[in-house]
């Protein structure tokens, strides 16, 4: 999949996690993670996924589902490296919060984490 298509679907699949249509931003990020070959940037961007994935289950009331979800984003996401700075996503940021909020017991009606851009990164409705 060419680079602006990828980035294309990417920001589309953060303007829906961002309006907490998080089974919409996992079903638009899907093939841009699966049309990526670079490994940093595949690792990126299913961590996106999971993390979209953990507030689906949050609003299926599964805390087992959430906590998996968020377990596997951070785990990828640790993995993305230079990708976060390419996709302009605050890779470090966003692991602390995931840290934060696994250090605490988690609840159903958390707010969902907010992914946090890097200057310069296109806003959702620009891209």
């Amino acid at each position: 999949m060419p680079a602006a298509v990828r980035r294309t679907a990417f920001e589309a699949g953060l303007a829906a996690y961002a309006n907490d249509d998080f089974f919409l931003a996992h079903e638009l990020l899907e093939p841009a993670w699966m049309g990526a070959s670079d490994l940093a940037e595949r690792e990126l961007i299913q961590g996106v996924i999971k993390l979209a994935a953990a507030f689906v289950h949050g609003a299926r009331s599964n805390p087992a589902g959430i906590e998996k979800n968020m377990r596997g984003a951070r785990e990828r996401l640790a993995g993305a490296g230079p990708a976060g700075v390419r996709l302009k996503v605050d890779v470090p940021a966003l692991l602390a919060t995931i840290d934060g909020r696994l250090a605490e017991p988690l609840e159903i009606d958390d707010p969902a984490i907010a992914i946090p851009r890097q200057q310069g990164a296109a806003s959702p409705q620009s891209a």
